[in-house]
């Protein structure tokens, strides 16, 4: 079959969304009739399931299961180890044989088989019931792919607002049709705490809702007057883990410590730094209400994470670390005294509280590690004190990133200068609640995470690690750097109060993300309006949009907001990214940081 593409990114029939490494059309097509027979290899079965419940239902037909093998079987999906990790081979329509065969390294690539099939189908797929002569038909080709980064992970933000489980499904979904694998669950915060742990009620009875929102920016201290709030139980949890198991998503819950603690604290006063009675933060930006960073916190926080690590299966999970300010903590001489009695001085040999942000996460990193999973936390929590087992997602820049893998850490990259999906679309004064820096679809699909994959040099970060990692980036002796393990958009919600502004926010530029995340081979020229940009406008205009269309997304239009997706009158916060960059180098490193509070 002639390969017509001329490129990952090349406008090529059927519009592929992520593009694929390889894909060659043919003439015709097949169609896949009621009956028709499916076998999967056992390791594969549940990518092969997936395929078929969508397919049935958004044709109308039905697909009989048989044994791996079997020789007249009409779909087949087959294991091939000279594959690379999270590979496929899709060949439909090659004459004699099955109608469609993918073979896949393993389940991961089968799941990513399985999303290309069901967008080989249109727009038609991704419907939950028939047209009327609904038929699934293919176009005849033969598509060979494989994943760029292993981590290709979204965040979703349920502690600002929370998010019904209906939905949160619905955005795995939605994740899982765009090759993305990792789904972060930012489940606690100032503004709420989302998860239900037997251990502590007050969690959820006291921290799972709030008196009001903030509208807007947090600077016009303008409330709504109506309550929010909303808990997961633990079957909940578990529905959601399953969920995207089935569809090749991990869930890596993130439970916030020591700072974005206020609605805990609400709930169990005797854990903070300050005495006193709180209410459930109202308004967004940064808290100054943390932690006592002392052995009963980690204590309460530990039994915390033997349940998480009992309902969550993710090898991983998300510790915050970041926004920590640590006033309270100076303000008291006993636990000044405390950071000196650990060991955690500063250079006048005094203690140096700023420290015990590392030494409580590093005890929590180790009690995870002795439950078998291995802690991620936020740039923020990098330095002299951090296990190096613990995994940094860079938010503040590449700068931290190449420090932090130098020191040996595997860095996950998501920097809020291009994958913060809540910032502003548009200059327009039509564009919903427009906060933080102008980040266009094409500005997305510009973003370059594996530009310097072996960059580790020519950093400066304030501290250095105990085990001798210098402080200006380079590799430590003896000290092998970290792996760039993948990237991550964020989708925070502080001005996302329901699925409807989440989608608007999200798509398309999340489909850009996921291009980027996941096609080998992409242009090294992405640049807003190059001819690689173009090109993906292009097929996201005439292919991939019709699919959003087609599952209910109510995406950002191209040519800017539907009258009813504005929202008049409510005032944001405008960033200038140039501006910052020209001060900062890379945004974050020159000290204290508004981050997500300035956003807004």
């Amino acid at each position: 079959m002639p390969d017509t593409a001329a490129g990952p990114a090349a406008t090529v029939p059927p519009g592929l969304v992520p593009a694929p490494a390889s894909l060659q059309v043919a003439e015709g097509c097949v169609v896949v009739p009621d009956g028709a027979r499916l076998a999967a290899a056992p390791q594969l079965a549940p990518a092969a399931r997936a395929w078929r419940r969508t397919a049935e239902a958004a044709f109308g037909i039905d697909i009989a299961t048989v044994e791996a093998g079997a020789p007249d079987a009409d779909v087949v999906v087959v294991l091939d180890a000279a594959l690379p990790p999270g590979g496929y081979r899709l060949r439909v329509g090659a004459g004699q044989g099955p109608l469609v065969e993918a073979a896949c390294a393993d389940l991961a690539g089968a799941h990513a088989a399985a999303q290309t099939l069901r967008q080989l189908a249109g727009p038609a797929a991704f419907r939950y019931a028939p047209a009327p002569a609904a038929v699934l038909r293919l176009p005849a080709c033969e598509v060979t792919d494989a994943p760029r980064l292993e981590w290709r992970g979204v965040l979703l933000d349920v502690a600002r607002h929370f998010l019904p489980k209906a939905d949160v499904l619905r955005f795995v979904d939605l994740a899982a049709a765009h090759h993305l694998d990792v789904l972060q669950l930012h489940l606690t915060d100032d503004q709420g705490w989302r998860l239900a742990v037997d251990a502590y009620p007050r969690l959820t009875e006291v921290g799972s809702w709030r008196g009001e929102s903030t509208v807007g920016t947090w600077r016009t201290g303008r409330g709504d007057g109506r309550p929010h709030g909303g808990c997961y139980s633990r079957a909940d949890v578990r529905e959601i883990v399953a969920y995207a198991r089935e569809r090749g998503v991990t869930v890596v819950p993130e439970i916030d410590v020591p700072g974005h603690v206020q609605a805990v604290l609400a709930a169990y006063p005797e854990l903070a730094a300050r005495a006193g009675a709180r209410a459930v933060r109202t308004t967004w930006g940064i808290s100054d209400d943390v932690l006592d960073p002392s052995p009963r916190a980690v204590e309460f926080f530990a039994r915390v994470l033997d349940q998480v690590c009992e309902d969550f299966d993710a090898p991983f999970v998300a510790l915050g670390g970041d926004e920590v300010p640590t006033t309270a903590w100076r303000e008291r001489p006993d636990v000044v005294a405390r950071a000196a009695g650990l060991g955690l001085v500063g250079p006048d040999g005094a203690g140096d509280v700023a420290r015990l942000h590392g030494w409580f996460l590093a005890r929590l990193a180790e009690h995870l590690r002795s439950r078998g999973r291995r802690a991620v936390v936020w740039d923020e929590a990098f330095g002299p004190d951090l296990p190096r087992d613990v995994v940094v997602t860079a938010w503040r820049g590449t700068a931290v990133a190449r420090a932090a893998r130098a020191a040996g850490h595997d860095v996950v990259l998501a920097p809020e200068q291009h994958v913060y999906l809540d910032h502003r679309q548009g200059h327009g004064a039509d564009e919903p609640v427009p906060v933080g820096f102008l980040r266009t679809l094409e500005d997305v699909y510009a973003f370059e995470p594996v530009a310097e994959p072996d960059g580790v040099t020519g950093v400066a970060v304030r501290g250095a690690r105990a085990d001798g990692a210098p402080v200006d980036g380079a590799p430590a002796r003896g000290v092998a750097p970290g792996r760039l393990l993948g990237a991550q958009a964020q989708v925070w919600t502080e001005h996302l109060d329901s699925a409807r502004r989440i989608d608007y926010a999200a798509f398309p530029r999340l489909a850009a993300f996921a291009e980027v995340a996941w096609t080998r081979g992409l242009p090294a020229d992405r640049a807003p309006g190059s001819r690689a940009s173009r090109a993906f406008v292009e097929r996201l205009r005439t292919a991939h949009l019709p699919r959003l269309d087609a599952a209910g997304v109510e995406y950002r239009p191209l040519a800017g907001p539907h009258p009813w997706q504005t929202r008049p009158g409510v005032q944001g916060h405008l960033r200038d990214l140039a501006a910052e960059v020209a001060v900062a180098g890379d945004v974050g490193l020159g000290g204290w940081v508004e981050g997500r509070a300035g956003a807004e």
